[in-house]
């Protein structure tokens, strides 16, 4: 009796304690739950914590690279300022070379003059008078200075091409003049022709629109042929081309250059005209 009670207590200990581990073991999962979350959530805090230091870094990143563009963009705009300031400093150099170039010309003239004076004529042997003295050797006359002689004229030949060239030109073969001018004065660069033939290289250029090799002719008339009849009007075609070029500071410079040096051609005039045309799109 005593056995079957003492069995009966340990069962209803036993059926007791079941729920109760049961809740325990449900509490311990919950707290392992809880616990992994936490471990879960520090990690992505701490993600979230390295994800913000990158973006700090690629936001300082950004700002260096937007400091190095307005850096970039401010040197640009000093290049082009220095690009813009140098076509007059061209321009000076190429009224020096002129100015050389004139230099030139005279001395050349001065050494050819020299190399054509006529010899003096051979003086008397001396002589004695009548009292044995030797007699005064007469004073020579100072030779007279010549001017330099003209270039020789172009043959018939060369005029004919010349003319053929000019024709073509006027008919608006523009290529076919071209090669004649430049065959022109390639035989004949003495010839008093020989800078419009160059002109006319250039302003078949421009009409076409070949603006740069058409300031290429040009310059090489300026500087080649300082003062021939054709370098005023060379200085307006090159103004015009460079303002097709857009680039008006320079035709404004090199306008105002042809103003300064020949202000009493007509080219002169057509240039104050395009200066103003040329102010009034600023």
């Amino acid at each position: 009796m005593k056995r079957a009670l003492g069995l009966a207590v340990v069962l209803a200990l036993a059926a007791g304690a079941a729920p109760q581990d049961r809740s325990k073991k449900a509490y311990e999962l919950m707290y392992e739950d809880v616990q992994l979350l936490k471990q879960q959530f520090a990690r992505f805090e701490k993600r979230l914590e390295q994800a913000g230091d990158d973006l700090r870094l690629l936001r300082d990143q950004v700002r260096d690279l937007a400091a190095q563009f307005k850096g970039f963009q401010a040197e640009q705009a000093r290049s082009q300022e220095s690009f813009r300031n140098v076509p007059p400093q061209i321009q000076a150099v190429l009224e020096l070379l002129n100015q050389i170039e004139g230099q030139i010309l005279r001395l050349a003239a001065d050494v050819q003059g020299l190399r054509t004076r006529p010899e003096t004529a051979a003086e008397p042997e001396a002589g004695r008078g009548a009292e044995g003295s030797p007699t005064e050797k007469p004073a020579a006359k100072p030779a007279e200075k010549k001017e330099p002689p003209p270039p020789p004229p172009a043959s018939v030949e060369a005029n004919v091409l010349y003319q053929t060239a000019l024709a073509d030109f006027e008919k608006g073969h523009y290529d076919l003049a071209r090669d004649g001018f430049k065959l022109y004065r390639e035989q004949n660069p003495a010839s008093p022709l020989a800078d419009d033939a160059l002109y006319y290289v250039g302003e078949s250029l421009y009409v076409q629109k070949s603006f740069v090799p058409a300031i290429e002719a040009f310059d090489e008339l300026i500087v080649s042929y300082p003062t021939g009849n054709r370098v005023a009007v060379a200085y307006l075609k090159k103004g015009y081309a460079l303002a097709e070029l857009k680039r008006k500071d320079e035709a404004v410079a090199v306008l105002k250059l042809l103003v300064s040096k020949y202000p009493l051609e007509e080219a002169a005039k057509h240039a104050q005209e395009k200066i103003k045309e040329l102010a009034g799109k600023q």
